[in-house]
């Protein structure tokens, strides 16, 4: 943990804790710990920088993900994290929930302008892809802001009029007791504007739907399951927030000949009778092309080789795995007669010089039973 507290202790909270168990414990210690109300009190203010940067980790579910397995070490200089916290994002988050139950609005400090939603986008690719990176282009269908009126809603040469009811405010305030309370306003709905004369080609939402073609570049390394950020390529707001994020989902397709544990390439090779008795140099398959491979005399069905270098880059470029062989020697089949009489006059000539294993073997057996 990198001698930093666990965030689910910060909270006070069990690692099985829902989402809406973690924002209730945020929200009691934000308020208490907040330094608007320990004004001078520097204990207090680390206590809520602390708090506030385990709330924004475990109220993502992927970054909480990653934390659950890596720790602190995802938040660190090289991990997919890296960059930081903003201290106050989560608190005002809270504070607009607590004036929304006090006063059924929309929080009463300001206009809230909602942010579009994430996509998600599975994208298929080879294993020489995943290993090697590729650029690919996408196509997504999403919203985005209207052509005919700029996404403004109105009808081409209109604008959308201040709201005469709030005066472009998107709230209005009344008293209620001692305080002064705001809601958002019905005639706008809290935008401000309303439009009397709306676009035709999107009937005054100001978004259609239609498909967009990017173009995404996948690193070198990727593996099944790996996600991928596009910052603002998914859907518009339909309140002028900002847009939505994009993610795109890695599935690997299977190879025929290849497998792979993490950053290693796996393989099996058969080899003859003869290559594996007599030893022999055999042409290995790798994702780079044929490589030459010595068989040593003797070698047994399931030896393991290992050739330095040829597996996976991680997607950092830090390492480099290796590709594992595994000799499997195949039992020859179909033989002609005068093959099988060289090899039963192969066996007369055996014995336990030439078969030490199943020597070994058997007197174990013997020394069980006897």
């Amino acid at each position: 943990m990198n001698g930093k507290k666990d965030y689910y202790e910060l909270l006070g909270i069990g690692r099985n804790a829902s989402e809406d168990e973690i924002k209730k414990a945020y929200r009691k210690l934000a308020l208490k710990y907040h330094p608007d109300r320990n004004p001078g009190d520097k204990q207090a203010e680390e206590t809520f920088k602390l708090i506030s940067e385990a709330y924004q980790v475990l109220s993502d579910s992927h970054k909480r993900a990653q934390y659950d397995q890596y720790g602190h070490a995802a938040f660190g200089d090289n991990g997919p994290f890296a960059g930081g916290f903003d201290f106050n994002s989560g608190f005002e988050d809270i504070f607009g929930d607590i004036f929304g139950e006090f006063f059924g609005g929309a929080g009463g400090r300001r206009r809230s302008q909602t942010r579009g939603e994430d996509l998600r986008y599975n994208l298929s690719l080879s294993f020489e892809e995943a290993v090697a990176g590729v650029e690919k282009k996408i196509k997504i269908p999403r919203h985005g802001p209207c052509e005919s009126c700029h996404g403004t809603g109105a009808k081409p040469g209109t604008s959308p009029q201040t709201c005469p009811t709030c005066h472009g405010r998107g709230q209005v305030s009344f008293q209620q007791g001692f305080f002064s309370v705001s809601r958002s306003c019905n005639q706008c709905h809290g935008q401000g504007t309303i439009i009397a004369d709306p676009c035709a080609s999107c009937s005054g939402v100001g978004r259609t739907r239609k498909m967009h073609t990017l173009s995404v570049k996948i690193p070198a390394g990727v593996d099944n399951g790996s996600r991928l950020k596009l910052r603002g390529e998914g859907e518009s707001a339909s309140s002028g927030g900002a847009p939505g994020d994009l993610y795109v989902v890695i599935q690997v397709e299977t190879h025929p000949i290849f497998r792979r544990e993490n950053l290693d390439i796996l393989c099996d090779v058969p080899i003859t009778f003869v290559q594996a008795a007599l030893g022999a140099e055999i042409d290995v398959p790798t994702l780079d092309g044929k490589v030459k491979m010595k068989v040593p005399a003797g070698t047994q069905s399931g030896k393991l080789f290992r050739i330095k270098g040829k597996g996976v880059k991680d997607v950092h470029g830090y390492q480099q795995g290796d590709q594992h062989v595994r000799v499997l020697v195949e039992t020859p089949t179909h033989l002609t007669g005068r093959q099988k009489e060289l090899l039963k006059e192969f066996a007369s000539l055996g014995g336990e010089d030439v078969n030490p294993i199943a020597k070994g073997f058997f007197d174990k057996v013997k020394q069980l039973f006897d």
